[in-house]
């Protein structure tokens, strides 16, 4: 009886000491890999998640199925709060392309925290100067510039068809050679593999500073406040806008208390000094909308990509 009695205390102390009666554990699953830029911003959430919400908050990466995996795992996850997933672009257009992935419509958004816009870039010593110049020469030669930036049916490759498409001109005119990313395309780039890169102005930061590259355009309503010099695609012709998004949602079936207690604690971390510093750093834009404002900019996106996804050939039955 002692024994037993001497193995409970100890029992109780060890739960005590290891917090094992505090709040669960909350996780946002980011669907890309650790290092990459949705990586820094879920765990720089999660940071600051974990001083609002007194709990514990990790980052888990669940990659694959080009971002279905982890949009999968958010989407089924049990709605109890305790799982946020950190939703990217992707989720506007796998289903359409036939990747087995869930839609915007099984999350409950919880806020938008980020949008940067797609450009047009060539090496500086290129022969064209703007937009119009550029697309003249892809009139002129089909087939013979080759682009990159992004995987095939990425975010970026979809930023120039849609380009291409309203500018009067096919899309198949222009040669996509897939890539991991922006870093191993810029790289292409600055090599002469390829004539032109679609990627944001931060993932291009460091090559602009140094001279070694010219924006042609940028696919954003307006200029942009840290690039105000970079005219946009609609400034010369072509109205087109396409961003790159990311957000928090967690499962559709969260309760409503839930829900805006977890929205509002993540709207109070992007509206902070700290969010504006963090994100200054790499340059990436800030754009907040809440959940109602970000419901309607999902939806919204559905259509704007559909039509490009089937001009494109990337649309599939599933």
């Amino acid at each position: 009886m002692k024994r037993t009695l001497s193995t409970l205390l100890l029992a109780w102390a060890f739960a005590a000491l290891c917090g094992c009666d505090s709040k669960p554990t909350v996780t946002i699953i980011c669907p890309w890999s650790a290092g990459g830029g949705t990586d820094s911003v879920s765990r720089y959430f999660a940071g600051a998640l974990e001083k609002e919400l007194d709990q514990r908050v990790v980052v888990s990466n669940k990659t694959g199925g080009s971002g279905a995996t982890g949009h999968t795992a958010g989407a089924n996850a049990r709605p109890d709060g305790n799982t946020i997933t950190m939703i990217t672009f992707e989720l506007s257009t796998m289903k359409q392309m036939g990747i087995n992935a869930p839609t915007w419509e099984d999350f409950r958004p919880l806020l938008q925290v980020n949008g940067d816009a797609a450009a047009i870039l060539v090496k500086n010593d290129a022969p064209w100067k703007s937009l119009e110049e550029f697309l003249d020469y892809i009139k002129a030669h089909p087939d013979e510039v080759v682009m990159t930036g992004t995987a095939t049916g990425g975010a970026w490759d979809l930023a120039r068809a849609g380009l291409l498409e309203q500018a009067g001109i096919p899309i198949a005119s222009v040669t996509w050679k897939p890539n991991s990313g922006a870093a191993p395309s810029l790289i292409d780039l600055l090599g002469g593999h390829v004539q032109a890169v679609c990627c944001s102005l931060p993932e291009a930061k460091t090559q602009l500073d140094a001279g070694e590259l010219r924006a042609l355009a940028v696919m954003a309503d307006e200029r942009l406040e840290k690039y105000p010099d970079i005219p946009t695609a609609k400034e010369q012709g072509v109205d087109w806008t396409a961003v790159g998004w990311r957000g928090l949602a967690v499962p559709k079936d969260t309760p409503d208390d839930v829900a805006q207690r977890l929205s509002a604690a993540c709207q109070k971390i992007a509206e902070s000094d700290g969010y504006r510093e963090f994100m200054g750093k790499p340059g990436y834009a800030i754009e907040i909308r809440g959940p109602d404002e970000f419901a309607q900019f999902l939806a919204q996106q559905d259509e704007q990509w559909k039509p490009i996804i089937e001009a494109a050939g990337y649309a599939r039955q599933r």
